[in-house]
């Protein structure tokens, strides 16, 4: 039987090189030769035992999409329901960090990469960028509106971009290191906040006069940066999640205005499917957004665990790796 390498979960904190079978495919499925992959911060999540896969399962995840909420198909069970329903690869099913993936339901999952665009233009599409755009389209941005993103990592400059393409016209973006903030202009930054050197809570309520902005953007899965993205609300605004929490979330009193605020609160998970893929690589050929700034290290798949080293110890201005088998 033919064989191939993968990165496989092997225990909490290690995920490692491995060989496998090469999948069989059934009438609906097909087998896609992986050229381009990345590490995503859920992978790092799962490596650190945060979240529960099988030992042996291939990593490396994109979504699944079959009806309207795309993310979370799959829920509704005859077994009852389970969240995340949608996200199989790298989750329930073997993932893409390997040389071959087998894809489920084709016919709905796969989008063609239009001539022109290269691996490296796309790779953020299918995660990263549906994620942080999803941000902004969860937050129902409209024209005119002020937004704040807390984090500027790969899903929060996407988030960025979104909310600039969805015709926000005051764009907040929070974040500490300089060579990202820099990336959040050229994505769509109006001003940029360093929490290292400023209460950001404060410093949005003077960049706004005191209102508040519209839409707050929440883009690193941590109490603080949640409970700042609450407390810059005005009433009436809405907070958009996309953070990937460790542990149980508090909401403050104060920040939600003791629940008389008319604020409204929405999680997204990332939207796959091949409408989706086809409607974010039409943003990149257009050249309404450019991602590949995001991409600053590269790495074959021989070289995966020192991949994840790098990636999930945040060394060396570490944005995204691309892995090429």
């Amino acid at each position: 039987m033919s064989r191939m390498k993968a990165a496989v979960f092997v225990e909490p904190g290690r995920i490692a090189l491995g060989e496998k079978p090469i999948p069989d495919v059934g009438p609906l499925d097909a087998l896609v030769r992986i050229t381009t992959t990345t590490i995503c911060g859920t992978d790092v999540h799962i490596l650190k035992g945060e979240y529960p896969v099988a030992r042996g399962l291939t990593i490396g995840h994109s979504e699944a999409c079959l009806c309207g909420c795309h993310s979370q198909d799959g829920a509704g069970t005859r077994h009852g329901w389970k969240p995340l329903g949608g996200w199989r690869f790298g989750n329930t099913i073997d993932g893409c960090q390997a040389e071959y993936v087998r894809v489920p339901d084709a016919m709905a999952n796969l989008a063609l990469v239009p001539d022109g665009l290269t691996d490296e233009q796309v790779l953020m599409c299918p995660d990263i960028m549906s994620t942080g755009f999803s941000g902004a389209e969860s937050g129902r941005i409209r024209i005119g509106d002020t937004v704040a993103i807390f984090a500027q990592g790969p899903i929060g400059l996407c988030a960025t971009a979104g909310a600039r393409l969805m015709g926000a016209t005051t764009i907040i973006a929070v974040g500490s290191v300089p060579e990202r903030m820099e990336i959040a202009r050229r994505m769509g930054a109006d001003h940029v906040v360093d929490f290292a050197k400023a209460d950001p809570v404060e410093e949005i309520r003077r960049l706004t006069d005191g209102r508040g902005v519209d839409v707050s953007i929440e883009a690193l899965g941590r109490q603080e940066t949640f409970e700042a993205s609450l407390r810059v609300l005005r009433p009436g605004g809405t907070l958009s999640s996309l953070g990937v929490y460790s542990g149980d979330l508090r909401i403050p009193l104060d920040g939600f205005l003791a629940g008389l605020g008319d604020h409204t609160i929405r999680t997204t998970l990332c939207p796959g499917g091949k409408e989706r893929m086809r409607r974010l690589m039409g943003a990149i050929a257009a050249g309404r957004v450019d991602t590949r700034p995001l991409v600053t290290h590269r790495f074959t798949l021989d070289r995966i665990e020192e991949a994840y080293d790098l990636f999930a110890h945040q060394r060396d201005g570490v944005l995204k790796v691309a892995i090429t088998p």
